[in-house]
């Protein structure tokens, strides 16, 4: 007989780790899609594109964001998705800043001294290197012009 008996040690401990890797594999397959930055990315560009002031939100189903002048990434469990802003450069806007309540609703002749410093905030908003932080369960993007300041401001 050229087969191994079934009741043989090794044949069990083979199965055993045969079913262990198995189990592994399968368990590291991510359990949701990657998040959907273009779509997300789409709906800026539909307000960076605006004549007028307009305002938009998006869902975000990620735990983190990282919003730069031309880029967004998103990232979750199941991976990181990133996507460019075919409209120009927009304001990436941190929480507690004037431009934040700017992006909320507040008009920007409450929230600035001047249109000057108005434009100051916007240019340094715009060097500030991307970084990754927490998400909102929404990215807000609000486009408006100031005495002859045209920005796109993005958080989330």
């Amino acid at each position: 007989m050229l087969d191994a008996p079934v009741d043989a040690w090794y044949v069990w401990i083979g199965v055993a780790a045969a079913s262990v890797a198995t189990l592994g594999v399968a368990l590291s397959f991510p359990t949701a899609p990657p998040p959907d930055a273009a779509s997300v990315a789409d709906t800026v560009d539909s307000v960076a594109r605006c004549e007028y002031a307009a305002t938009a939100e998006h869902p975000v189903a990620a735990a983190t964001i990282r919003i730069g002048p031309h880029r967004l990434g998103l990232r979750n469990d199941a991976g990181t998705a990133h996507a460019t802003f075919a409209a120009g450069p927009v304001v990436p806007v941190r929480d507690g800043t004037s431009l934040a309540a700017v992006l909320r609703g507040t008009s920007p002749e409450q929230a600035f001294d001047s249109p000057a410093a108005f434009r100051r905030a916007v240019e340094r908003a715009r060097g500030r290197d991307a970084t990754w932080h927490p998400a909102d369960d929404r990215l807000l993007a609000r486009c408006l012009t100031w005495e002859g300041v045209d920005a796109t401001l993005v958080a989330g």
